[in-house]
Parts: C-alpha cells; sequence; structure tokens
C-alpha cells in the first residue's frame, strides 16, 4: 500500500474556497466537522506538515500510521460535508443544511 496524501488545507498560503464556518461559540470549524473534530485535524494536519521532509529513503510501500489514517478519515468526513454544502448553495438551497 502506498502513503496516502491528501493537501494540506491548513497551510496559510491555500488559496481554496472556504471550507470553515463560524459555530455559535465563535469558534471557527470546518464544514462537516464538530470543534473538537477540527481542532484534531488541524493538529494531525500540522504534524503532516512538518513530517514531509522525513521521506522514506527506500522505494518498498510505506503504511500509514494512526494519525495519517485518522486525519484522512476527518479529512473525508469534512470532504463529503463540505461538497453537499457547495451543491446545495449552487442550489440555493442552504436551509435545513447541518453545518457539523
Amino acid at each position: 500500500m502506498t502513503r496516502l496524501r491528501v493537501g494540506t488545507m491548513t497551510s496559510p498560503t491555500n488559496n481554496a474556497p472556504r471550507r470553515y464556518f463560524v459555530d455559535g461559540g465563535g469558534r471557527r470549524v470546518l464544514i462537516g466537522l464538530t470543534p473538537e473534530e477540527t481542532f484534531e485535524f488541524e493538529q494531525l494536519d500540522s504534524e503532516q506538515v512538518s513530517d514531509q521532509g522525513q521521506a522514506a529513503t527506500d522505494s518498498r510501500d510505506v503504511w500509514p500510521n494512526a494519525g495519517e489514517q485518522r486525519r484522512h478519515e476527518l479529512y473525508e468526513k469534512h470532504e463529503g460535508a463540505w461538497k453537499s454544502w457547495m451543491a446545495q448553495s449552487r442550489t440555493g438551497r442552504r436551509e435545513g443544511f447541518n453545518l457539523y
């Protein structure tokens, strides 16, 4: 199995469409995640960015570690909700859509 890499989302240089909203408590939360999951995702994402320079030195396949797997799970949860939100935004049907 090859190492799974999803582009980092917390990098200040990303020019992606807005993926955060501000919840009732004033916290920035990723669409589809709870505030706690957003915090966890950002921690895992920042750890992954700092580990980018530590790639495997041989050609063997590398299994993702538990942190990478959890980051991917959270990203997939967010990505699915974000795609639904974008589709509903395009059709103008925002009422009743739960952001997390």
